[in-house]
């Protein structure tokens, strides 16, 4: 079918909650995607940091392939292997004890959310108990995902929003202390924020708001949806900070193109928080997601690839101080690992646009940052041709 039919077909039955580039993409190798026309990108945007491993990874496809062939679904009625399994991976990795898999990121915030609501319910069975989220995040776009997203222009159409949540500033430990009272059930933030602009926390910060959290008994909930599963060059950023949340959300390269998430959470929040019938899904964690998210700590583990971004990572960001020190129109650069951003003072959208003609998949984060998160597995020599077609188009 030729590009234009498809786009056509698009534009005529799916809901227009996209704006699209205009390019359809049919298969992918190592790093690179081709389009229905032929045209080779290098992918700087690895489907949002979800393709971790790049694309045909063969050990990752034949893991699928075989449990295609064997079980896809059985709901969480039954026991699976495949998904029991994922589970001691992910409580490992994370250095976390309890694990809820779902079908997104989204979802894995939902139910956070309902864990911690449920832990401050079994203390003093009040149901009036207040959220601190930060200005400028983004948890999800589903209703309770919603509440908590710092950006009133994802809010506003769709209030009230379920909850009582109030926002404090990023990076911005008094603002936070200035919203604890005694009804202060948790604290939710992304340790990098992504779709806000690429802003990594404060060491400051991170372990202030924990220092809160714990003399309070109150639940820090970090959302590494996008900056976990190796990306900052830790499995997870928190770890890179020296401490650990009480829970965490995690999806993207949790299955690195299979869809599925998970919240995850000590032994103390298990105990005292969601119990059978409080939370459930039909599709989350089963056999074929849990195969995929067994395959990929596997392959992270063999390929290390947490040294293998620490390295690359440390070269994109140089290559990218190189370019903010080259070009006026760079007001900065911010990131961690393969998680970073530039702020430009002229349209990204533009860039973004130009970038895709040029054969470079980039895209935005916020109003004016160029965000890069690419593959994992990227070499230098990938960072390289990213640099030369972005200084053609700067």
């Amino acid at each position: 079918m030729e590009e234009n039919t498809i786009i056509s077909l698009a534009e005529s039955h799916i809901l227009h909650t996209y704006n699209r580039y205009p390019v359809v993409l049919d298969h992918g190798e190592g790093v690179y995607l081709y389009d229905t026309e032929g045209r080779k990108y290098l992918d700087f945007a690895a489907g949002i940091a979800v393709q971790a491993l790049g694309y045909g990874n063969q050990e990752y496809n034949q893991a699928l392939k075989e449990q295609v062939d064997k079980l896809l679904h059985t709901s969480n009625l039954y026991y699976n292997q495949p998904t029991m399994e994922a589970a001691a991976k992910l409580c490992a990795a994370s250095g976390m004890d309890r694990v809820f898999f779902t079908n997104s990121g989204t979802e894995a915030i939902e139910g956070a959310l309902k864990a911690a609501k449920k832990y401050a319910f079994e203390k003093d069975k009040c149901t009036d108990h207040e959220i601190i989220a930060m200005n400028h995040s983004f948890h999800g776009r589903s209703m309770g995902a919603l509440a908590v997203t710092g950006n009133a222009h994802y809010r506003e159409p769709f209030e009230p929003l379920p909850g009582i949540v109030r926002f404090a500033d990023y990076n911005d430990l008094d603002s936070v202390k200035a919203l604890v009272n005694d009804r202060t059930c948790a604290i939710i933030m992304e340790t990098i924020q992504g779709e806000g602009g690429i802003y990594p926390a404060t060491e400051e910060f991170l372990h202030g708001v924990k220092e809160i959290c714990e003399e309070r008994d109150i639940l820090l909930i970090l959302d590494e949806i996008q900056c976990g599963m190796g990306r900052t060059g830790e499995m997870f950023a928190y770890q890179g900070y020296g401490l650990k949340p009480d829970i965490m959300t995690c999806a993207k390269a949790l299955g690195c193109g299979v869809p599925v998430g998970a919240f995850v959470m000590t032994e103390k929040v298990a105990e005292a928080s969601l119990k059978p019938g409080d939370h459930g899904t039909t599709y989350g964690g089963n056999p074929f997601a849990g195969a995929a998210v067994s395959k990929v700590f596997d392959i992270f583990a063999q390929q290390k690839i947490t040294e293998h971004v620490k390295e690359v990572g440390s070269y994109l960001e140089e290559q990218l101080e190189l370019l903010k020190a080259e070009y006026s129109c760079i007001a900065a650069r911010r990131g961690k690992g393969l998680m970073q951003g530039l702020e430009l003072s002229i349209p990204v959208a533009e860039v973004s646009s130009k970038a895709l003609k040029r054969g470079l998949l980039l895209i935005t984060a916020g109003s004016n940052v160029l965000r890069f998160v690419p593959p994992l597995v990227i070499e230098k020599e990938h960072v390289d041709e990213m640099v030369r077609i972005l200084k053609e188009i700067l």
